[in-house]
């Protein structure tokens, strides 16, 4: 199972099944990719890393022991407001109920794609990530 249809289960089912998981797949897709079936963990791991607090958030996802949690409006800083009520309306619900769902589904989704830190390497390390990021602030 590829990381996109993984998370579009893990929300359906914090969503209560209200949403079936193509329309959660394409949702996420959306949100997080590039809409055509994608997810940019990389992009999303360098929004995270440029931030102090959400880094050491990120680090306890890449690595393989627990994860640490984030909350609905830390989504909603990293995301973007209009970013998750667009979101929420693809799947049927509110932009709150979207925000703790991603907040519950978030972490599952970059622990599971690394494994070993796999994520991490494929960005070059934290030094790519870094890189990324700083590429990213200056957009």
């Amino acid at each position: 199972m590829d990381i996109l249809q993984l998370g579009a289960q893990m929300l359906s089912q914090s969503l209560s099944g209200q949403v079936d998981n193509d329309a959660a797949g394409s949702a996420l897709s959306s949100l997080l990719g590039d809409g055509k079936g994608n997810i940019d963990l990389a992009g999303l791991a360098s929004k995270m890393a440029s931030s102090g607090e959400l880094g050491n958030i990120l680090n306890s996802w890449l690595g393989d022991g627990t994860n640490d949690s984030i909350s609905a409006d830390r989504v909603l800083s990293l995301l973007g407001d209009a970013q998750v009520a667009e979101f929420a309306g693809k799947v049927g619900t509110d932009t709150e109920s979207a925000a703790r769902s991603l907040a519950d589904v978030l972490p599952q989704i970059v622990d599971k794609s690394s494994s070993g830190g796999s994520l991490l390497e494929a960005a070059g390390g934290i030094g790519g990530l870094m890189d990324a990021a700083k590429s990213f602030l200056k957009t």
